[in-house]
Formats: structure tokens, sequence, C-alpha cells
């Protein structure tokens, strides 16, 4: 089977400037070649887990795209099968742009981020939504940040991914993140010491009887 990412993504137009630009013939055998990339393996698999937020591309009536960020607890995109991932949508702003998009069109893009090891997974998908009160009873299996409000489920029926050069991703971590590394640590003690330097400062400069 082909590579379903370039296979999908591949369009006249986009050969064309590959074309131009001389990458066309590597291009084309990763298209004939390449692993199909429409099935999660074990390491998409743990790699989804273990997000805590992706974005999301859709495309309006008026033709042009909006990405909209949706996070959560880590784990909140749910793996239901090799090929589906769901997650709860919660209340926003309320003006369910990316909802309306998908009653036109169904097709999305998902960039899923890992900033501190600089490693991006690209998926295209089909998306269902379901209104919260007539989804399945798994639902209740899907986490949820404190205080949020479901309005409904969508489901993510995997058409193709891929993994991303790193090149140009720039290296972030989240609070949680740091912790898990020696920099908190480090943060932690350079604060212990300002406070102690601070507290011996303020003893020096006391006036002497």
């Amino acid at each position: 089977m082909p590579h379903q990412f370039s296979t999908l993504t591949f369009t006249g137009d986009v050969a064309e400037v590959q074309r131009e630009m001389g990458s066309r013939p590597a291009n084309e055998k990763l298209t004939e070649r390449g692993p199909a990339n429409d099935t999660f393996g074990p390491y998409e698999r743990a790699f989804i887990a273990a997000r805590d937020g992706f974005y999301l591309s859709t495309i309006g009536a008026t033709g042009w795209p909006y990405i909209q960020f949706r996070g959560g607890p880590t784990g909140f995109l749910s793996i239901r099968d090799d090929r589906t991932l769901a997650y709860a949508d919660v209340t926003g702003n309320r003006q369910y742009i990316t909802t309306g998009n998908l009653r036109g069109n169904q097709r999305a893009a998902l960039f899923l981020m890992d900033y501190p090891h600089q490693t991006r997974l690209k998926l295209l998908a089909n998306v269902e939504v379901i209104p919260w009160s007539k989804a399945p009873d798994w639902k209740a299996e899907l986490k949820l940040s404190q205080r949020s409000r479901p309005e409904r489920v969508v489901l993510l029926h995997l058409a193709a991914f891929d993994w991303n050069c790193p090149q140009h991703i720039p290296q972030r971590w989240t609070i949680e993140e740091l912790k898990q590394t020696t920099f908190f640590e480090r943060i932690e003690s350079l604060e212990q010491e300002v406070r102690t330097l601070k507290v011996a400062l303020a003893e020096a400069q006391k006036p002497h009887p």
C-alpha cells in the first residue's frame, strides 16, 4: 500500500513545486513505497497518550482555514482503536467555528507537538461530532479538566499520519515537564539561595546598637 499521507497531500500543484525545487523524485518514491501510515502503531499510541494538547485545522464554507488549540489533562485525546481517536469537546468562547466548519466539511488536520523532544505528529482525519447527551456510554472514560462542561464527543477517524522533521521545532517546556528534569530542581535551588541571601542582607543592614 502506498504512503497515505503523501497520497492525500501531494496534489498536482504540490508535485509541480517539488519538481521545480528538485525534490520530486524522492517524494515520488515515498508516495509509492513508503509506509502506509494509516493505522496507529505502539509508538504513535504512546506519543498521543502523553499529549495534553493539539492544534486542529478545519475549513469553512468561505474556503478559509481555521486553526484551534485543544487542551486538557494528559491523555484527554483518547485512543479508541488503531484508527480512531476521541475527546470531549467542552464549553469555550461559544463561537463554535470549528464545530460549524465540520458540518460542511468533515476533514481536519492535526498537529500534536512534543516541544521538549522537538517532535511533531501530523494527522489527517475525518471527523464525527456527537452531542454529549447522545454519545456512547464510554464517554465517561474521557478525561476532563476540572470545572469543564462537555458539550459533545468528537471522533477522529484516521486517514493518514506522518512524522515531521524536528529541525525547526523550538524546545519549550511546561511546568509539569520541567518538574521531571534537573532544570526545575536548579530553579528551586537558586530561588532558595536568593531567599537566603535576602535574609542575610537584611540582617547586615540592621542598625547596630
